[in-house]
């Protein structure tokens, strides 16, 4: 190939890399910067549970998979972190609070009807939370159910044996004595504790201020304001207006963030599905399938 020909193949490959790139960049940067809205609704849990729809529970994978994807994306700005949760377990609500305190792009919080106890935790690390006059949240606190099944267990005709290598391993199954009942609040009180200081930490309040509030009681909007628990009042567009304010920008589009869609296999059969449940159900008779559903939900402390 001679000289001339190897100079215009270079320049014709040039000409369509560029074309290409100019192409496919206009498409895939955006006009304008953007803020992103992430919806979290349910309860905080460890995992889903094998749970067919992904807004079943909140989860520290499906947060973290959607923070990722805002963390990312250079044309996102801004987070509004859109949640109606009425709490859950202690340890998946610090390890999901803990990745809104680590976000490194302005995130605010706009609660729904109930953001309430490890709702609020997740919460407090925002760098804003916005809440309606009537939301209902605080509720800063952790309770611990212990289940007495042994009425159940006898009207089923079970007799549990049980063999322990510890003076209190089985102290969740077993009614509680004065003593183990001073250990389980030992462990709840120390789980407050470090809810108090998380809310201290993330709403810059004093720790004895926080601690007054740390009844686990409830409060409307308009009370979390003037407790400096929120903010703002209003919804959603005013989360999204204060996002991106923080963000510096002037103008945006808005887009949902949402986790992957399941499978028809995870919804009809999968761990967690209707049909998967129902079919238990069938089997273990209803006796069964409420004292599997009691043992799985109140086993241990929750925010």
């Amino acid at each position: 190939m001679s000289r001339s020909k190897i100079i215009a193949l270079i320049i014709g490959v040039v000409i369509v890399v560029s074309l290409i790139v100019l192409f496919f960049g206009q498409e895939i940067v955006p006009p304008h910067p953007r803020v992103a809205i992430i919806t979290l609704t349910g309860p905080i849990q460890g995992s889903d549970g094998g749970l067919p729809f992904p807004d079943t529970a909140i989860t520290p994978e499906l947060v973290r998979g959607l923070l990722e994807q805002a963390e990312g994306d250079r044309s996102i700005k801004a987070v509004v972190l859109r949640i109606d949760s009425p709490g859950g377990m202690i340890a998946a609500s610090q390890e999901i609070g803990d990745m809104i305190k680590e976000f490194e792009k302005p995130i605010v919080v706009s609660m729904g009807d109930q953001v309430t106890s490890g709702g609020y935790y997740i919460s407090a690390h925002a760098d804003m939370i916005i809440a309606q006059a009537g939301t209902i949240t605080g509720s800063i606190g952790v309770i611990f159910t212990h289940l007495n099944v042994d009425g159940l267990l006898e009207k089923l005709g079970i007799e549990m044996e049980t063999v322990t290598g510890g003076e209190h391993k089985d102290m969740f199954v077993t009614p509680l004595t004065p003593e183990r009942r001073y250990l389980i609040q030992r462990i709840t009180d120390a789980a407050h504790d470090q809810f108090i200081h998380t809310v201290a930490e993330g709403r810059d309040l004093p720790i004895s201020e926080v601690r007054e509030l740390a009844t686990g009681e409830l409060f409307i909007g308009r009370q979390a304001l003037e407790l400096g628990l929120v903010d703002r009042l209003g919804g959603r567009q005013v989360a999204i207006n204060v996002a991106a304010e923080l963000a510096g920008i002037q103008e945006w589009v808005v887009i949902e963030l949402a986790p992957p869609v399941p499978s028809l296999f995870d919804l009809f059969l999968g761990g967690g599905s209707i049909l998967r449940e129902m079919a238990i159900a069938r089997l273990l008779g209803d006796e069964i399938t409420l004292l599997r559903t009691l043992l799985k939900t109140y086993s241990l402390p929750r925010y």
